[in-house]
């Protein structure tokens, strides 16, 4: 049995380089501070899905995650050229790109955990020990 698929060790290789892009490469500021969390390519390797996310420096998440999504679908063609001289593939799969709200919903959790760590505390703080 194989630890890694083929497709696995495609996937990881998309996403080494296609960081590497951005950091480097990528000049449209809605995708430059874009992280690459996951890509997952099809058994076939017709079909690459990249999950990315964004850091959110202020109160506009989701106008950073659409203008993300925006940015790397206009990028597409770009990527894709820069991308297939890196995979030694005999066909370049299709990308797609999707949000990650992992760490959304990671930070979304703390904020409740921290919000009833506090109400916790206060409650014990009212009880009189004798």
């Amino acid at each position: 049995m194989k630890p890694f698929s083929r497709a696995d060790r495609v996937a990881g290789q998309i996403q080494r380089a296609l960081s590497d892009i951005l950091i480097k490469e990528t000049a449209d500021s809605r995708i430059g501070m874009a992280t690459i969390t996951r890509v997952r390519v099809s058994a076939d390797l017709r079909l690459a899905r990249i999950y990315f996310a964004v850091h959110a420096g202020g109160a506009g998440g989701a106008v950073d995650r659409q203008a993300a999504v925006e940015g790397f679908r206009s990028a597409r063609a770009f990527l894709k050229r820069r991308l297939a001289p890196e995979l030694t593939l005999r066909y370049m799969p299709e990308l797609e790109f999707f949000y990650d709200d992992t760490f959304d919903q990671a930070a979304r959790i703390n904020q409740i955990l921290k919000m009833l760590q506090k109400e916790d505390a206060v409650d014990h703080s009212s009880i009189d020990p004798k």
